[in-house]
């Protein structure tokens, strides 16, 4: 596992876009694994910027993202659907029939049934990941158990917590969602994940421990053969990590 400790957020998100860039470059039709939250915004920006500005051309690139809430709908301004377009996909010339968000209204066996037929037909070249407070990836909260495929998953009370900031009040935080298994995001052939914020016990457990262990999903990059991890200087200072 390589760590990269970035001086700030700002350098983060750069290098995390030169890491997509030189894969969608190498790999003109590419399929590119993403991800939401506050995390990924800035990389996003500065993959729009060099698409406008520098000519960084996703007209053959698929994409598949990790989650989306059930019970809402893609127009939603909270929906994962909705983020996608408006931090990336609005502002670049991807075909956006070539991006996959999982449905979260409707039938959602139907829909995890569609989720996992994607996954299967969908060789994925890098995966993006944030994390959790608690360790989660994806929608994959800390249990005895993980899953291997996409499934429905029931959120922690701390991850409501966390995301209940984006919403009017905590009681309009969806309670499920739909994501990606641990076994589909470990399949991807590379795995990134950006981490700042006050996520020290998660990074703790992933850069100072030696445990594997579901009750921190992050903690399985350690066995990828090919995963980064993208760190900022305060946090790993936070924690401890001289890299």
């Amino acid at each position: 596992m390589k760590v990269i400790i970035a001086e700030d957020y700002t350098k983060q998100c750069s290098i995390a876009a030169d890491i997509f860039e030189e894969i969608i470059r190498a790999k003109p039709d590419c399929c590119l694994g993403l991800a939401t939250g506050s995390s990924p915004v800035g990389m996003y920006q500065e993959l729009a910027r060099r698409c406008r500005e520098e000519g960084l051309d996703f007209s053959r690139v698929h994409s598949v993202n990790l989650d989306e809430y059930v019970g809402l709908e893609p127009t939603h301004d909270q929906s994962y659907r909705y983020f996608m377009d408006t931090n990336l996909f609005d502002h670049i010339n991807i075909d956006k029939c070539n991006t996959y968000v999982a449905k979260g209204t409707g039938d959602v066996e139907a829909n995890l049934r569609e989720f996992n037929d994607v996954l299967a037909s969908s060789e994925i070249d890098i995966q993006l990941l944030g994390v959790g407070g608690d360790g989660h990836i994806g929608f994959n909260e800390p249990g005895d158990s993980l899953y291997d495929h996409a499934h429905l998953e029931v959120l922690d009370e701390s991850t409501i917590d966390a995301n209940a900031r984006f919403f009017a009040s905590r009681d309009d935080v969806p309670r499920y969602a739909v994501t990606m298994g641990v076994g589909d995001i470990m399949r991807a052939k590379r795995l990134l994940l950006i981490i700042n914020g006050n996520k020290e016990d998660a990074a703790s457990q992933l850069l100072l421990g030696d445990r594997i262990t579901p009750r921190c999903p992050v903690t399985l990059m350690k066995i990828h053969p090919d995963a980064t991890v993208l760190i900022d200087r305060a946090l790993a200072d936070k924690i401890g990590y001289k890299g």
